[in-house]
């Protein structure tokens, strides 16, 4: 097997860490919670928008380019783990069930 198919084969094996985190201003206690499949990749893709302007969420864009990066603490509140069912692929309903419990 050649390299790139079994890097494609062990993609479809990998169980990145799924939950919900929170990104709080330091200066007003103002927070955004959001719940992923990939804890880590949201978070970049999250910390790249922010800082090039263009994240969905107006209101934390504006107080991100206003007070900068430095005055906001993003941290995960909790980890979901994987269900033993290896067929179940679609977490969305746990993971809005555990953000709103935060």
């Amino acid at each position: 097997m050649d390299r790139k198919k079994e890097l494609k084969e062990q993609y479809k094996y990998m169980k990145p860490d799924m939950g919900v985190f929170i990104i709080r201003s330091n200066f007003n206690n103002k927070y955004y919670i959001e719940g992923t499949q990939d804890l880590k990749g949201t978070i970049n893709s999250t910390k790249f928008q922010l800082g090039f302007g263009n994240f969905p969420y107006r209101e934390l864009q504006k107080e991100w380019k206003e007070h900068g990066g430095s005055s906001f603490t993003i941290e995960i509140l909790e980890k979901l783990k994987y269900d033993k069912d290896e067929s179940k692929t679609d977490y969305t309903e746990d993971l809005d069930l555990l953000k709103m419990v935060w």
